[in-house]
């Protein structure tokens, strides 16, 4: 059976808001919350169960046969309070509890992303969902990134997040220890992407360094560059936004070798 809370003093409740609208509290709270049906099914595929499912009121019956053995509890909320709790624009009546995963070890071969100071979540979210479709599995935050796993990266990670090993708040020496040629993107300098696929001088394995929305990468990190690539833009915009930019970059270096 569920467990009732009215009050939305509880104690857990509170604990929840914070976890639902704050871009760091997991790190204190050593577990982060999941809104929607999507996310939990993307877990429940990797075998990742959530410790609490929460559940309104009204949406309660039609979810005790999908998910009433989902989490080792199930709280059910009024669904007032779980408007409350919830920051989409149309709340999903239904949330779940997941235990914060340990860092894991950097795998030093492993096909990577680094994301180096990008802040927008909407963007790390996508450059997630891109990695993980196009085989690179291991993405490298550096600290000044968007936390990985607040409520909006996980969003627009669109369930990424449990096919990746995750590490964030890195320094720029755990880069330095990758074995995998380093691919830094650039607007103004370096190979076409286009022109490097046609000369077959594009590695794969590799590690694609996505900057700053508007600094791009750090001095730092060009230094340790193998290659500097740029995208061909014959529209004549200036630049792409970096998500865009990934997308396209992971996409070129995971075909490069199909027939």
């Amino acid at each position: 059976m569920p467990v009732q809370i009215s009050s939305r003093d509880n104690a857990l409740l509170k604990d929840l808001r914070r976890l639902a609208t704050g871009n760091t509290d997991y790190r204190k709270q050593g577990r982060f919350w999941a809104e929607g049906d999507h996310l939990v099914r993307a877990a429940l595929a990797r075998g990742v169960a959530p410790g609490i499912g929460v559940f309104s009121e009204s949406f309660w019956p039609q979810a005790l046969n999908l998910y009433g053995q989902t989490a080792a509890k199930n709280i059910v909320i009024s669904d007032l309070l779980f408007d409350q709790l919830s920051t989409l624009e149309s709340p999903a009546r239904m949330g779940f509890v997941f235990e914060l995963p340990a860092v894991p070890a950097l795998q030093a071969a492993q096909a990577s992303v680094v994301l180096d100071r990008v802040q927008d979540a909407g963007n790390v979210g996508a450059m997630l969902r891109s990695a993980s479709a196009f085989g690179f599995k291991q993405v490298i935050a550096l600290k000044g990134t968007a936390a990985l796993w607040s409520p909006k990266v996980l969003r627009a990670g669109m369930g990424a997040h449990w096919g990746l090993r995750l590490i964030e708040s890195a320094e720029l020496s755990l880069v330095r220890q990758l074995t995998v040629p380093l691919l830094v993107t650039s607007s103004h300098r370096g190979d076409f992407l286009h022109q490097a696929l046609l000369n077959k001088c594009l590695p794969m394995p590799c590690a694609w360094a996505m900057g700053h929305e508007g600094q791009g990468v750090c001095a730092e990190l060009e230094t340790l560059a193998s290659q500097h690539i740029r995208i061909a833009q014959p529209g004549g915009e200036e630049s792409l936004n970096v998500a865009t930019a990934a997308a396209i970059c992971l996409h070129a270096s995971a075909t490069a070798g199909l027939p």
